[in-house]
Formats: C-alpha cells, structure tokens, sequence
C-alpha cells in the first residue's frame, strides 16, 4: 500500500509542476525516442537492402575461372603454380558441358538451373543505339524471370540460326514497329564490325534500371538482344566451354552452405591445372556483409543518441535536489510523525523512477510515430522491435533508481528537528 501511495504522490506532485516535469523528462524523452527511432529505421532499412538484394538474385551462385596463387590449397602437390600465368584460360581450361552435366546430376535437388551464357559483344543498330548480345539456351527467361510479351524465347534446338529477342523498347522506338506484330521481322545490327541480319522470334518487356521514363531516355537506353547459345559462340569465336556459369539454387537450399559444395565440386577438376581454378560468389552472402554493417552502424549511432539518456538522468538529479530542498518541512514533519528513513528514501525514489518511466512512455511513442513514419519514406514499411520497447522502458526505470537514489537519500538522512525549522 505505502509504494502505491508513493506512486500516486509522485503523480500528484507531476500534475501541480506540469513545465518542470516535462523539461525535466526532455533528456529521457529524446534518448529513448531516438534509440527506438534509429533501432526502427536500421531494421527497416536491412530489410530493404535484403529485399532489392534478393531481387537482384540472392540465390544464385556464380562459377568464374580465376587464377590460381601459391597459397591455392585445392593444388595437387605434384603440381606447381605458373608465377606467370596465361591471361585468358585456353579452351581446355574451361567450365566443361560435361562437368555442368555431372554437377547438376550430383546435385538434382540443390539446382535448380544452371545458366550458360556467352557474350557476343556489343552491337550498333544505328549511330544512336547499342545492344549488349548475349547468347543463352532454353529456359533462361524463367530463370531471370524475364516477362516474354510476344512470340517464344530461345530454344536449344535453335543452333546458329540468326534469331532475336528483343526489348519492346528497341523494337516500338528504335526499329519503329509494333510489338504485338513485329515476330518475323529482321533487323540489321553491326557486331564487332561485321553486319549481321537476325529476325525477331520473340518480344520481351524491358525493365529500365532508371527511374527515367521519357522517351528520350527510352530511346537511348543500352538493352539486351538474346540470341541462342551456339550462335554467339559462332560470333565471338569462342569454344565450347564456359569462363564462368551461373548457378539458381532451388528455394529450400540454404544458399551460403551449398556455396561451399559448389565451390568443392568445381575446384575438384582444376587440382591438376597448374594456372586456373574456379571461384564461387553469392549475393547472399553480400547481404549478410550489408546488413551486419547496417547493424552496427544503427547500433553506434543509437549508442550515441543513447548519452541524451546520461543528460535526462542527470537533470532528473537535479530537480530531486531541488524538490527535496522545497519541501524540507514536509520531510521534517513525515519524520516527527513515525516515518522511517526507508520510506522516505522510497517515496523519493519512487518519484524519480515515475518521472522517467513517464518520459520513457512518452518517447517511446514519439519514437516508434517518428521510426515508421521516416520507415516509409525508404519505401520498406518496419515494426520496431517488442524487445528493444521494453529494453528501453526498463532502462528509463534504472535511470530513475540510479539518479534518483542520491537525492533520495540525502532527504532520508534529513535530521527532523532542522528539518521543521527550515524556512
């Protein structure tokens, strides 16, 4: 009963100073405000790296040649490192199709496409327009998820015939055709500097990387022209094999771990190669690097923001001292009546642990209105954190029993006799 009277008189005693209260809870306010503010944000901006990260491909792991160094572990010991290696692998170097075959047949329900590609450069379609031409086989649109408007994508069955898929951009504003109709049509490109003819077998939508959308811009934007495997490799020259794959990971495959098997597999084929070997990335494991950084930025920046707390307890401090020297009598004539000096020690403490709880719900509130709506404005709707709301809840109370313990003392320690006489 005596803590809820000590509550309600910590109360009353808010009520009838209301501006000093408030000043005085200032300091706790904006230190708990911002930390949950700052805490809200990070979150929201991990998840927003995490998303447009996943969006880019988290799941997939790109096989690349690399050249070895003397330190390669994966080395056969009879083999020795060229301390001046080729510059570009030859063709027996390469990413074979039959080690493609091999890995997916290993890992069946790991992959769940491997893509081979194969740059044919990039043309000219006139003084104005360039087109990256990159070869691919059947099946790569719905690995990139790439929207096919009109006609079909590329098919294996397709050799080294000179077909396209094009953008709807490139077709509607630079050939000067409708998309719906221009399946069949043939076009005329400049590809390191020999003209090539190729008809247009399909129509995909084009997703500017730009938050342009003039028709200028349109216009003048490089995309991509689609063309099958073999017929770039035709073009370029190239052998059979591959410098580098890409591999998308089924949905249930903890991509970081499979990185790992991935990049033991492919490295099993190059012990013997004294100058190549391959290298597997992940974006996820990008992402992991991004949001650990995020994170400890937020929480440096919280930690900073965090010293307003020091600064609220500190003026807490002080309007103690000063309210205990204002009601000196009071204190005196508690003491004459019976009071102890445990209670009085608690009623002074627990007024200083309600001015903070008070200014901890206060910024709270402010911090989570302030937190979700600056969440917004990145674009990526967050939720602060339950734990860190009662983390900082729990930490405006200590703050209350720290800096409000040596005023509360002092006023319990009070002698009652110079305590009456106080004027």
């Amino acid at each position: 009963m005596a803590f809820l009277e000590n509550i309600s008189l910590a109360l009353e005693s808010l009520k009838i100073n209301k501006l000093r209260s408030f000043l005085t809870m200032l300091g706790i306010i904006i230190g708990i405000g911002s930390v949950i503010a700052i805490s809200t944000v990070g979150s929201s901006l991990t998840g927003y790296v995490s998303d447009s990260m996943t969006a880019l491909g988290a799941s997939s792991i790109n096989v690349s040649l690399t050249q070895k160094s003397s330190d390669d572990e994966d080395t056969d010991d009879n083999v020795k490192i060229r301390m001046f290696g080729p510059e570009q692998p030859s063709e027996k170097d390469l990413i074979t199709d039959s080690m493609i075959e091999e890995y997916i047949n290993t890992f069946s329900e790991e992959v769940k496409f491997v893509e081979k590609t194969c740059s044919a450069g990039t043309a000219t379609y006139d003084s104005d327009t360039s087109l990256n031409v990159t070869g691919v086989e059947e099946d790569y649109d719905k690995a990139e998820d790439i929207t096919l408007l009109y006609g079909r994508f590329i098919k294996n069955t397709d050799g080294e015939r000179k077909l396209a898929v094009c953008a709807d951009t490139f077709v509607e504003n630079t050939l000067g055709l409708n998309p719906a109709s221009a399946v069949g049509e043939s076009f005329k490109i400049t590809l390191n500097n020999v003209p090539y003819t190729f008809y247009i077998t399909g129509v995909y939508e084009y997703e500017s990387e730009t938050a342009s959308s003039n028709e200028d811009s349109k216009t003048s934007e490089t995309t991509t022209l689609y063309i099958p495997l073999e017929c770039a490799r035709a073009i370029s020259g190239s052998g059979d094999g591959y410098q580098s794959i890409t591999v998308k990971a089924s949905s249930s495959t903890d991509t970081l771990t499979f990185l790992e098997t991935t990049n033991d597999f492919f490295s099993s084929f190059y012990k013997n190669n004294d100058s190549w070997t391959v290298e597997t990335t992940s974006l996820e494991s990008v992402i992991s690097t991004l949001t650990d950084v995020i994170d400890t930025i937020s929480y440096a920046i919280a930690a900073i923001a965090a010293i307003s707390l020091l600064v609220g307890g500190i003026g807490v401090m002080n309007i103690m001292l000063v309210s205990i020297t204002e009601r000196t009598k009071e204190i005196g004539t508690r003491k004459a009546l019976g009071a102890t000096n445990a209670s009085i020690r608690l009623q002074f403490v627990t007024e200083a642990m309600v001015i903070c709880l008070v200014g901890g719900i206060i910024g709270i509130v402010i911090g989570i209105s302030l937190g979700m709506g600056l969440s917004k404005l990145l674009g990526y709707s967050s939720m602060p954190n339950i734990a860190s709301i009662l983390i900082a809840a729990g930490f405006s109370l200590l703050i209350g029993l720290i800096f409000g313990y040596a005023p509360a003392n002092k006023a319990a320690k009070l002698n009652p006799i110079d305590a009456l006489r106080y004027e």
